[in-house]
């Protein structure tokens, strides 16, 4: 790459069609590398294909409509599974999400000028990833291109900084793509500059852009060469702990999977018995500790004696406490609740709990209630806004101490980061994917895409991950990212694993955030240095250009 001139200076394109077609290939490409498809190596495929559009098209505003069209296609496919909610809600957010690649347009526009700007990509990625994880209402981490990654090279790169490191290895790997492809057609086929200076070497050339396309499938890879612990540590309690879960699946499906509530919490007491009598006929190794996933219990263990009792029996009988997914009164306000894990000792029940601390905006609370239930009767279904707890989520279990996420927090990382460094040895997902484990185009996408999150959390924190769900996906997940066993889906399961536990912290749980908000920076600091030299005209409309024959064509200007 030449850092004398930008790699298309001045280049008149054969036409602008191949642009839409070419985001409308990229959002589809990136939808196909994560779950239920799970084809990680299309994700640099489709970056190369949204920034070859969005880099060489003439205006911003055109920029930002190529990447707003990538980004509804992409998120599109990504959330279909919110169709169950309903076809407004799953339109609504894909148009919110595709916003935001819209960004990414622009911002390619602009950084495509820089040198060596197939690093700028890779920061444009993250800072976009970065700003909509957090904002507005807590932000929306779907769809981030690291979460495609959970069976890919790039996997062990979470161990050093993270998600956002895989995602800046993904989006580089797609920068360096796009930019042997801009080399290639600028020079064969009609896209016609000046080269800069010293490039009239056609086999030196060949070579820089065979180096490119090697460069991109080596930084796609390079995690292969990280290790990843699987053996259990000492320093600060047991090794290892003899682990059960149990799924014990629901009466209904859609928004009606929970309308049971009795029957759903009768179902995991009753595949905790069944659990103890497996046990006691030796089909099953007896487990240190139990967990039961999220709203195993929405009747109010804490107030109910009949919900209490039923628990009790369950721990009682296993012998061993339980951590329970519940729903109870939130006792500082009583017009809120909690979304909790509660630690369920045997004979003396209920001891230690952690309370949710991102509650998801219109699914557990309801921002603008007053104006919004007038216009969405649908919303009546969420009656109560349920409180934010104030502490990350480390409990004792038997003689495991586990880092406790609900849900949607395993895709925030400084929630599960909070949990491990503040001593998680081991972590849980107490999850409810109950309203998106339904069969049909969409059924299960939800959760094996909430599944795939938990492998990269796994080698990021070089701990055990135990997901607990009321119908799927259940599963005992390796320091590796490896899943060791999965419950089959919409079945009532028990499984029963020995997992290790371990006490030391990756890089990446030690540097945090510091990483990803030092790209965001130098990507920030990079986009006023394109603007300031005016690599990027100030005007975006250009009056359109005669070539001798007296034909008028677009002026398609990359300087």
């Amino acid at each position: 790459m030449s850092s004398r001139a930008a790699p298309t200076s001045r280049w008149r394109s054969p036409g602008t069609g191949w642009r839409w077609a070419a985001v409308v290939i990229g959002g589809v490409l990136l939808a196909g590398a994560f779950p239920p498809f799970g084809f990680g190596v299309l994700a640099p495929v489709g970056v190369a294909l949204i920034t070859l559009a969005t880099g060489t098209t003439v205006r911003l505003r055109g920029a930002f409509g190529l990447g707003f069209i990538a980004g509804l296609l992409f998120f599109g496919i990504l959330l279909r599974w919110m169709t169950v909610l309903g076809a407004d809600a799953w339109i609504a957010l894909a148009i919110y999400c595709a916003l935001w690649l819209g960004l990414v347009g622009v911002l390619t526009r602009i950084i495509i000028r820089l040198p060596y700007w197939p690093l700028w990509i890779a920061g444009v990625w993250v800072t976009q990833e970065a700003l909509r994880d957090r904002y507005p209402l807590g932000g929306f981490p779907w769809g981030r291109l690291a979460f495609s990654q959970s069976d890919s090279p790039t996997l062990g790169l979470a161990s050093v900084a993270g998600a956002p490191l895989i995602t800046a290895a993904v989006a580089l790997s797609g920068g360096l793509i796009a930019w042997a492809a801009l080399e290639f057609l600028r020079r064969r086929s009609g896209f016609q500059s000046p080269r800069p200076s010293g490039d009239e070497n056609q086999p030196r050339h060949l070579r820089v852009l065979a180096l490119a396309l090697v460069g991109a499938i080596g930084i796609w890879t390079i995690g292969l060469a990280i290790p990843r612990p699987t053996a259990g540590e000492t320093a600060d309690g047991p090794a290892s702990a003899v682990v059960a879960l149990v799924q014990g699946s629901v009466p209904n499906s859609g928004l009606n999977a929970m309308s049971q509530r009795r029957a759903v919490l009768d179902n995991h007491v009753a595949g905790t018995h069944e659990l103890a009598a497996k046990v006691r006929s030796g089909e099953l190794q007896a487990p240190e500790l139990v967990i039961w996933p999220e709203n195993s219990t929405d009747i109010d263990p804490l107030s109910d004696q009949s919900a209490a009792a039923a628990i009790s029996s369950a721990a009682d009988d296993i012998g061993v406490p339980i951590l329970v997914g519940a729903v109870t009164r939130n006792p500082t306000d009583p017009t809120t609740l909690w979304n909790v894990g509660i630690v369920w000792q045997p004979q003396t029940g209920p001891s230690e709990f952690y309370v949710k601390q991102h509650p998801v905006p219109f699914g557990e609370y309801l921002p603008g209630r007053s104006v919004l239930q007038r216009f969405i009767t649908r919303f009546e279904r969420i009656p109560f806004d349920f409180a934010a707890g104030p502490e990350p989520g480390v409990l004792q279990v038997g003689p495991a101490r586990i880092a406790d996420v609900i849900c949607f927090e395993i895709a925030y990382d400084e929630v599960v980061r909070d949990g491990v460094r503040a001593g998680g040895r081991a972590i849980a997902v107490q999850t409810n994917n109950a309203t998106y484990s339904f069969v049909g185009p969409g059924g299960a996408a939800q959760p094996e895409q909430q599944a795939a999150m938990s492998a990269i959390r796994a080698v990021e924190h070089g701990r055990s991950v135990l997901i607990a769900s009321t119908s799927g996906v259940t599963a005992i997940l390796s320091p590796d990212g490896t899943v060791s066993q999965q419950a089959p889906l919409l079945t009532a399961s028990q499984l029963v694993g020995d997992i290790p536990l371990r006490d030391s912290q990756t890089i990446a749980t030690r540097v945090g955030a510091v990483p990803e908000w030092l790209l965001l920076l130098a990507t920030a600091v990079a986009v006023v240095v394109a603007l300031r030299a005016r690599r990027i005209r100030p005007r975006e409309d250009r009056a359109p250009k005669t070539t001798g024959s007296g034909t008028s064509h677009p002026s398609h200007e990359i300087e």
